[in-house]
């Protein structure tokens, strides 16, 4: 579906000509035949592409059927897309390096760009960028500078499942450059195919030239069998965090064991408290209210004897709750009310 632009939107004019204009059949130089218009969002703002397409003015030339574009426009953005490659790299950032949520960076784009992009536009942009960054991980020639310096590698293999009943991602990382080499989704971890994987990265360390000094994992079958199968003079040690896991599992059975006989003998103890608070509920109103009566009964004789005035001053709870209160005298029958004794 195509970007639908704002009517007022302000755009920058960028003209493009094709640099190199040589007929590539017969060499004559070539004209523009058409133009092409395209709208982009950059981070400096929206630009509005005049891409100048030519061909080849002879009509029997093969190249007169066919138009060339100029070259710079890829350079900006790619074929069919609303954004150019510096937005793109930011959106691309922000999720694989800051681990950012795809509202927050709908956000972001919005308030500091002023480009509003869809939640599913922003998710394709990332599924493309995450696809461009796994070839670039992989490409053979980055791989082989990268660990020129290094004198023997080290290897893990584990699986990551995501949820129940998925499917288990087996990912296999090298961590003397802390590098993820490949990861493929498997339905059932057979021997085969963890062997198959295994494979694969005897492969990859062979076309490198490096020796492998360990292999690490969490020693599952599959795993122990398919190392000792492809590597069998490199050593197989236990992964830290799963040994600890391991380690860890008796003491965790034994607390759950503890925790339920404390269950069984605490059990009662929740009724005794239960019957205390309903004790309690059902004494708290008859005091209060026994008290209230007792200080409306003084109040009211102390106020409102009529047509007498009080011979004796306010005993001294009477005095506090007057001083407490703020009531006056000619007040007395409204504040009496609003704290419900009148």
């Amino acid at each position: 579906m195509p970007y639908k632009w704002p009517a007022a939107t302000d755009y920058a004019l960028w003209e493009l000509d094709v640099v190199d204009r040589a007929c590539p059949a017969c060499g004559r130089m070539m004209y523009i035949c058409d133009h092409r218009y395209r709208r982009i969002h950059t981070l400096d703002g929206p630009v509005q592409l005049v891409c100048k397409l030519n061909h080849c003015p002879d009509r029997g030339c093969p190249g007169h059927a066919k138009t060339k574009s100029p070259e710079l426009e890829a350079t900006i953005a790619p074929p069919n897309w609303a954004i150019g490659w510096d937005v793109f790299c930011w959106i691309g950032h922000r999720r694989c390096s800051r681990h950012m949520a795809i509202p927050y960076i709908q956000s972001e784009l919005l308030d500091d760009y002023a480009i509003k992009l869809s939640d599913d536009a922003i998710a394709k942009y990332i599924q493309r960028y995450q696809v461009m960054l796994a070839a670039r991980q992989q490409d053979p020639e980055a791989l082989r500078r990268q660990y020129e310096s290094v004198d023997e590698i080290i290897l893990s293999i584990d699986g990551l499942q995501p949820e129940k009943g998925h499917e288990t991602l087996y990912v296999v990382r090298e961590l003397t450059q802390k590098r993820v080499w490949f990861a493929e989704p498997l339905i059932s971890a057979t021997a085969d195919e963890v062997r198959r994987l295994i494979a694969k990265a005897k492969e990859w360390a062979e076309s490198l030239g490096k020796p492998v000094g360990l292999w690490l994992s969490d020693k599952q079958d599959a795993f122990v069998t398919g190392i000792a199968a492809e590597f069998p003079d490199v050593p197989h040690r236990y992964c830290d965090n799963h040994f600890l896991r391991d380690v860890a599992k008796p003491v965790l059975e034994a607390d759950s064991h503890a925790k339920v006989q404390m269950r069984k003998k605490v059990r009662g103890l929740r009724k005794i408290e239960q019957a205390v608070l309903k004790q309690h509920a059902a004494e708290t109103p008859k005091s209060v209210a026994e008290a209230t009566e007792r200080l409306g009964v003084r109040l009211c004789f102390w106020f409102f004897i009529p047509g007498k005035k009080p011979r004796t001053k306010p005993d001294p709870l009477t005095r506090l709750i007057l001083k407490g209160g703020a009531v006056r005298r000619d007040r007395a029958p409204s504040a009496l009310w609003q704290i419900g004794l009148w």
